[in-house]
């Protein structure tokens, strides 16, 4: 009980499946390996220099609006026992605490500029409202 022109409509079914496999066949096949995974940064201790972009983050809190700042950066690892951060190269955005009015305005003429910082205390990020990957709770600006 076969309906009439089926052998039609089923070759024109297989001509149009093959239409649509054949590049996806060919694109895969022209797909370059999987890189190798990357390797870790290199360790950053107290007392390190950190280079990178500064941008700003403009947050709200208790009291009000506030600037954060964070340096972008090559992956870099922290010493033990924070290590890689759970991430494969480390991380390799690095929020910069302000503690005092001083220290926001000496970041605020930097913003979008390379700058370089000496770390002298550096962890993982752990709570929900931290933005970047490494937190650089003490800090201090080096002259390039």
């Amino acid at each position: 009980m076969t309906k009439r022109r089926f052998g039609g409509r089923w070759g024109f079914a297989l001509l149009m499946a093959m239409a649509f496999a054949a590049p996806a066949a060919s694109a895969q096949s022209a797909q370059p390996a999987e890189p190798a995974p990357s390797k870790p940064g290199k360790l950053i201790n107290a007392g390190d220099v950190l280079s990178g972009e500064l941008t700003t983050i403009k947050t709200r809190g208790k009291r009000g609006k506030a600037a954060t700042y964070q340096i972008t950066s090559e992956p870099r690892r922290l010493p033990p026992p924070n290590g890689l951060c759970n991430l494969e190269t480390g991380p390799e955005t690095f929020q910069l605490v302000t503690t005092s009015d001083a220290q926001a305005a000496q970041l605020k003429g930097f913003v979008g500029k390379s700058i370089s910082v000496k770390v002298d205390e550096v962890s993982c990020a752990q709570a929900a409202g931290q933005m970047t990957e490494a937190i650089i709770t003490k800090w201090s600006v080096v002259k390039q």
